[in-house]
């Protein structure tokens, strides 16, 4: 290689990298010093105020609570489902792997917009659940189905293609020898999948925290009741609350930092141990 091609190749190298720094400067590191230095412009006890407030405290439990009930219910239905793809033949599979990609492709405005539908005064079911006594749209189940929904696939995406590379000699074998379901689960498929499963956790986790679509057209935007921090950051927002809009906002800033950091103890820990 002659003097001009290494010129070039240096070039072109640090050129690409200056492009990626800008982007992430001003797509990342821009709104995030941007959300910081609005959150705390009137100063620390008014920054504070706006996140011990009453209805923030109650948008953050709900939040929380939304996010670990869709982490707890997606984690086993994507461990199942990844487990029933890729271990057993059946009727239907392809069937079953189009549902769960559906809520990527579908906008969460739309699938806030079917539930609605579906659970709403004008819907057959919605006489059947008063009957029951329960009440979904407008409501906390409502909010927790919505986030389910949308960070369905999130787990069983990262299992499905672990289990597959992994095959299905070492279960089989176990099998032969008298192992049992739960024993070759535990003993023999698990360790091979804990790392995705926990990379799924996590990148659920950070979708259910952040989701705003499908929840805002289901919570009907009651303060203290239905409103997740998204939605009362948007509250604050068209109050014209800003500097309130903000400081809440820096909560959400802080739990994606958490997430960003253990999701790179994740990666870091699995690439390791593989």
């Amino acid at each position: 290689m002659d003097n001009n091609e290494k010129t070039s190749e240096k070039i072109t190298k640090w050129l690409l990298v200056g492009i990626s720094v800008l982007f992430l400067a001003v797509m990342l590191l821009l709104p995030l010093i941007t959300v910081i230095t609005e959150a705390l412009r009137s100063g620390w006890k008014v920054y504070a105020s706006a996140v011990t407030d009453e209805y923030t405290i109650k948008a953050l439990l709900l939040t929380v609570k939304a996010t670990l009930f869709a982490v707890g219910f997606n984690t086993i239905f994507g461990i199942f489902a990844a487990w029933a793809l890729t271990k057993f033949q059946f009727r239907g599979k392809k069937f079953l792997t189009t549902l769960i990609d559906l809520p990527v492709t579908i906008s969460p405005v739309i699938a806030g917009l079917i539930f609605l539908l579906i659970f709403g005064r004008q819907s057959p079911v919605y006489f059947f659940l008063m009957k029951l006594g329960m009440k979904v749209v407008f409501s906390v189940p409502g909010i927790i189905i919505a986030t389910v929904f949308v960070t369905f696939p999130f787990i069983s995406r990262e299992l499905i293609p672990v289990l597959e590379a992994e095959g299905s000699d070492e279960e089989e074998a176990a099998a032969l020898m008298g192992a049992g379901g739960w024993t070759i689960f535990w003993k023999i498929t698990f360790p091979h999948i804990k790392w995705a499963l926990l990379y799924g956790v996590v990148l659920c986790t950070a979708r259910a925290m952040g989701e705003f679509g499908a929840v805002s057209v289901l919570s009907g935007h009651l303060r203290g009741k239905t409103n997740t921090l998204p939605l009362h950051v948007e509250i604050l927002f068209n109050e014209f609350q800003y500097v309130p809009a903000f400081a809440v906002s820096s909560l959400l800033v802080i739990m994606a930092v958490i997430i960003l950091v253990v999701r790179s103890l994740i990666e870091y820990k699995g690439k390791k141990e593989a």
